[in-house]
């Protein structure tokens, strides 16, 4: 019993991000991602205002960075009147690794480019 209990702690402090390993390749995407990575790439201009704000990764559903590594940025959702639940996650400066999200930062796949 003690034994189980050890193992039970030890797998609720890990990190979610650590049990992550979906990845998605960019045929994939949905053509509105693809359209937003290709923004990213070039530097903008983005539609969205709030597209390039940091990214905080309080749920640690991301591998741990420092504050300021992840920005996100907007993936349009046909028909949706506002910004939808679609986002890309690119870290690192310039970004070097992405990840996509289509429910709200429940769930990422890193991007295999």
């Amino acid at each position: 019993m003690r034994r189980l209990l050890a193992i039970a702690a030890l797998l609720l402090a890990i990190p979610a991000a650590a049990f992550q390993s979906s990845t998605i390749s960019l045929g994939e995407l949905p053509p509105e991602a693809r359209e937003t990575l290709r923004l990213i790439e070039a530097g903008g201009p983005f539609p969205y205002r709030r597209d390039g704000i940091v990214f905080q990764n309080r749920e640690r559903r991301l591998p741990e960075q420092p504050k300021g590594y992840y920005r996100e940025y907007t993936v349009p959702t046909p028909g949706s009147k506002d910004r939808g639940a679609r986002r890309i996650i690119a870290g690192d400066k310039p970004p070097q690794v992405f990840y996509y999200t289509a429910d709200h930062y429940k769930t990422f796949r890193r991007v295999q480019r």
